[in-house]
């Protein structure tokens, strides 16, 4: 964000800079145009935020089923195999993700690595 921050800055100071050395404006016009140049580095910045806060809080991680997840889906998860994959829908049904270390398909550290991840829909 600070690099947000920083680079709306200096776009502004550009466009005065700019504006500035235009021959042939009066202070009315050169207010005008640093005022709608303004507006739309604030419109543009908001809309990067919001872009930014939307891709941080979206379902790019979302959450697959381990009953009904193929195979593709459990080998796109971090540290699973395509082995481990075969291994965790051979030992379908689940009632519980954590189910992956009791049922000695995962350690408990790659289980951390998905738990988030993964859930079971009962």
């Amino acid at each position: 964000m600070k690099f947000l921050t920083t680079s709306a800055i200096l776009v502004v100071l550009c466009l005065a800079v700019c504006l500035g050395c235009a021959p042939n404006q009066s202070p009315d016009q050169l207010r005008e145009k640093t005022a709608e140049a303004t507006s739309t580095l604030k419109r543009d910045t908001k809309a990067v935020a919001e872009g930014v806060k939307e891709g941080l809080s979206s379902n790019s991680k979302s959450t697959i089923d381990l009953n009904k997840a193929s195979k593709d889906d459990l080998s796109a998860l971090p540290g699973i195999s395509a082995r481990t994959a075969d291994r965790i829908i051979a030992e379908r049904p689940y009632a519980s993700t954590h189910q992956l270390v009791t049922r000695h398909l995962l350690s408990e550290d790659a289980y951390a690595q998905i738990q988030d991840r993964v859930t079971v829909v009962h």
